[in-house]
C-alpha cells in the first residue's frame, strides 16, 4: 500500500495560454504560451494498491454526504464507457483506460482518506484526480514515468472524458510550488521559480455558477487564425502581451517586491477584460467576480486581486498585504457566503547551516581508534598539506557558504580535541617554524572554529537520534547533512555541498545526493530509486529509499532505468539537505519508540522515506567523487587516491 497527496493547482498568471499556444500546430503566428501556476495546501489525500479491479473508494469525511464507491473490470471499452458518461468517476476511468491500452497494466484499489480540494471552483479538482490515478498506476506497477510523463497521461486521459482542460490544469503534478509552464504547439515545458519573499495568498470558491465548456468554446472560436479585430485582441491578450506579464511577474517574485506584482495582478485582470472576456460575454460579465475584486472593505487588506481558471463566476485571488491581512481576508469573505483559503509561498532558505554528525566509535577502524578519533585520521592532499578528515569536510562546507556548523558529539569531553584543534593558537615556537603560507592558513582553521557549535548525543540509539540532537540548531529551516567518514571530491569549481545547495534553491524540498554503485556493493548503502526527471538523468524522481538492501532485493526492486536502456543504482552520495519536516518524522519515532519501551535504533533512511511518502523527494547526481574511510580498506584506497587530482 502507498500513500499519496495530489494538490489543486492554482493559476496566477496566464489563464487560458496552455491551449491557446497549442495552436502554433496549426498557426505558426500563435504566440507560444506561458503560466505562473503552483499547487496549493488543499488536495486529494488517498491510499493506493494492486487490485483486480479499477476500484475507487473514500472514507473522507469532507465528502461523505455525496460519495458512492465505484468498482469495474479492467476492461478497455468498459473504461472508455465510463470515462464518456459524464459521472462523477468518468476523469478516473478515462486514465485508467489510457493506462490499460498502453501499458497493459492490473487493477488498482484507491481509497481517499482525505479530501480538502473545493471541487469545480477553478482549482483543477478533476486534474488533481487524474494525477492521482495515473501516479498510482506508475509506482505499484513500476512504469518509470516522470512527472512530465505523469502529467501527460492525467491529460490525454481527461481527454477522454466531456472535459476539454488545457494543459496547465496538471501542474499540480509538479507539488505544492510556484512554476512557469510555457506551452509551444505539443512541447510542454516546467520551470521551478523563486521567490524572495513570502506571498500570501488568498483563493476563494465564489460559490457561483460558471459554465466551463461554454467559456472554452466560445474562446476557440478565434483560433486557430483570427477572423475579426476582436479575436486579433485575443490573440494579443493570450500571446505577447501575456508574454510581457508573466515575464514581470517572475521578476517581480524574484526581486520580493509584492507592490508591483499585486498591482500586476489588476493589471492582467483589465487586459482580460477588455481583450477576452468580449469573445463570451454572458459567461464572462461575471458579476460576483466583478463585485468581489471591487469592494472597498477588501482593498485595504490587498496589493491586488484576480480571476482563477477560465474565470467567470468560479474563483478569485487576492495577494494580501501580510500574515494577519491574509486571515483578514479569509473571515471577511467566509463571511460573504464563499469559501476562502490561504496559500503562503514562502522564498527558499538559502542554506546557511550544517551538521555533521562525529560520535560514532570507529569499531571498524580499531585499534587506531583508541588513540585518534577516526575524523582527525590524517589525510594527504593534492597541495601538499596533511590534513585530518574533518577539515576537509568543514572547509568544504565553508567554501559552499555554510555560516554555522553543528558537530554532533558522543560526550562533552570529546569537545576538548575540537576546542584544542580549532580554537587554540598555536605556540608562538610551533608557529615561526612553519613556512610563511602554513602561518596564513593558521588563521583559517582558527576562523572555521568560530563557527563550530556542538550538541551530544548521550545514548547511542541510530544514525537518525544523532541527526535529531541537532533538530534545536537546524531552527525549522533546512540544513546540510553530511556525513564524517565520507571525503567528497567535486569534479567542477563548485564543492559537492554548493551544487546540492543550488539544486535545493530549485526544487525546495528534501534534497539527497546520489552516487552510482556496483550491484555487488549495495548492501553497504541506502539505495534510491525512482525516475529520471531531466534527459541529462540527473536529477531523480525518487520513489524508494531502502537501507542496505540484498543484491538480490536492489536487482529485483530498486534499479532505475537509464535513457540508453542500461539499469543503475543509486547509493546515497552522503550528503542531504534536510527539512523541517524530517525532524518532526525524528521526533515521532522516538517518541513512538519512547512510549513502546523500545531502545531500538532510530534510522534516518526510515524518517526520509516517511517524508518522501508524504511529499517527495530528489535525488541529485552531483559531478564528483566519493571516498569512504569507515573500513580499513577503504581507507587505504581513500589515502591513496585523494592526493592525487
Amino acid at each position: 500500500m502507498i500513500r499519496l497527496f495530489v494538490p489543486g493547482r492554482l493559476c496566477l498568471f496566464g489563464e487560458h495560454t496552455d491551449w491557446a499556444g497549442h495552436y502554433r500546430t496549426m498557426n505558426a503566428d500563435v504566440a507560444p504560451g506561458a503560466a505562473i501556476v503552483t499547487g496549493i495546501e488543499q488536495g486529494i489525500y488517498a491510499e493506493v494498491e494492486k487490485s483486480s479491479l479499477f476500484e475507487v473508494q473514500s472514507v473522507a469525511p469532507e465528502i461523505e454526504d455525496q460519495w458512492q464507491d465505484f468498482a469495474c473490470r479492467m476492461d478497455e471499452q468498459e473504461l472508455k464507457r465510463i470515462a464518456k458518461s459524464g459521472s462523477f468517476f468518468c476523469y478516473c476511468a478515462g486514465v485508467a483506460s489510457y493506462m490499460l491500452e498502453w501499458y497493459k497494466v492490473g487493477g488498482v484499489r484507491i481509497k481517499i482518506t482525505s479530501m480538502t480540494l473545493p471541487m469545480k471552483s477553478g482549482l483543477s479538482s478533476s486534474a488533481a484526480i487524474c494525477v492521482l490515478v495515473a501516479r498510482a498506476f506508475n509506482l505499484l506497477y513500476s512504469l518509470n514515468l516522470n512527472t512530465l510523463g505523469e502529467m501527460n497521461i492525467a491529460y490525454v486521459g481527461e481527454l477522454r472524458t466531456s472535459s476539454r482542460c488545457g494543459r496547465l490544469d496538471q501542474a499540480c503534478a509538479f507539488g505544492v510550488k510556484p512554476n512557469l509552464m510555457t506551452f509551444d504547439g505539443d512541447e510542454v515545458e516546467v520551470r521551478s521559480l523563486n521567490v524572495k519573499k513570502p506571498l500570501y495568498w488568498v483563493f476563494a470558491d465564489l460559490c457561483g455558477e460558471k459554465d466551463t465548456v461554454k467559456i472554452l468554446r466560445d474562446l476557440n472560436k478565434a483560433y486557430p487564425f483570427a477572423s475579426s479585430e476582436q479575436e486579433e485582441r485575443e490573440h494579443q491578450a493570450l500571446g505577447e502581451l501575456n508574454q510581457d506579464i508573466v515575464n514581470r511577474a517572475i521578476k517581480f517574485m524574484a526581486d520580493g517586491d509584492v507592490v508591483q506584482l499585486g498591482e500586476l495582478m489588476n493589471e492582467a485582470e483589465a487586459l482580460f477584460n477588455s481583450h477576452v472576456a468580449p469573445m463570451s460575454p454572458e459567461e464572462l460579465k461575471a458579476p460576483k467576480l466583478r463585485a468581489v475584486l471591487s469592494d472597498p472593505n477588501i482593498k485595504p487588506l490587498v496589493y491586488g486581486g484576480k480571476g482563477v481558471g477560465s474565470h467567470g463566476d468560479g474563483s478569485v485571488q487576492f495577494l494580501a498585504r501580510d500574515p494577519d491581512c491574509q486571515q483578514q481576508l479569509i473571515s471577511y469573505l467566509n463571511g460573504q457566503d464563499m469559501r476562502a483559503y490561504p496559500l503562503t509561498i514562502k522564498p527558499v532558505h538559502t542554506v546557511r547551516r550544517a551538521i555533521i554528525p562525529v560520535a560514532g566509535f570507529g569499531t571498524r577502524l580499531y585499534p587506531a581508534t583508541r588513540a585518534l578519533k577516526k575524523d582527525f585520521f590524517p589525510i594527504p592532499c593534492p597541495d601538499g598539506l596533511v590534513r585530518p578528515v574533518i577539515l576537509i569536510l568543514l572547509e568544504e562546507l565553508v567554501q559552499s557558504g555554510i555560516e554555522e556548523i553543528c558537530l554532533v558529539l558522543g560526550s562533552e569531553e570529546e569537545r576538548r580535541l575540537y576546542a584544542d584543534f580549532f580554537e587554540r593558537p598555536l605556540s608562538e615556537d610551533h608557529l615561526m617554524k612553519l613556512p610563511k603560507i602554513n602561518q596564513e592558513y593558521e588563521n583559517r582553521i582558527i576562523d572555521i572554529g568560530k563557527r563550530l557549535r556542538y550538541v551530544y548525543q548521550r545514548e547511542k540509539r541510530g544514525f537518525g537520534h544523532a541527526v535529531y540532537q541537532a533538530a534545536e540548531f537546524a531552527r525549522h529551516e533546512p540544513v546540510l547533512l553530511m556525513l564524517g567518514d565520507t571525503l567528497y571530491r567535486s569534479l567542477t569549481n563548485k564543492p559537492c555541498a554548493l551544487q546540492l545547495i543550488e539544486e535545493y534553491e530549485r526544487y525546495n524540498g528534501l534534497i539527497v545526493g546520489l552516487y552510482p554503485v556496483a550491484l555487488a556493493d549495495v548492501s553497504h548503502f541506502g539505495i534510491m530509486s525512482g525516475v529520471w526527471e531531466d534527459r541529462d538523468e540527473r536529477i531523480l524522481n525518487v520513489s524508494t529509499v531502502y537501507e542496505k538492501p540484498t543484491s538480490n532485493y536492489a536487482e529485483e526492486f530498486l534499479g532505475v532505468r537509464s535513457g540508453m536502456g542500461g539499469v543503475e543504482y543509486c547509493s546515497v552520495f552522503g550528503q542531504y539537505i534536510l527539512t523541517p519536516e524530517v525532524f518532526q518524522q525524528l521526533a515521532e519515532d522516538i517518541a513512538n519508540a519512547d512510549k513502546e519501551g523500545s531502545r531500538r535504533e532510530i534510522e534516518l533512511t526510515s524518517a526520509l522515506e516517511a517524508v518522501r511518502s508524504r511529499m517527495g523527494m530528489i535525488g541529485v547526481r552531483l559531478y564528483s567523487q566519493r571516498f569512504d574511510m569507515g573500513n580499513p580498506a577503504a581507507l587505504v584506497d581513500t589515502i591513496t587516491k585523494f592526493s592525487h587530482l
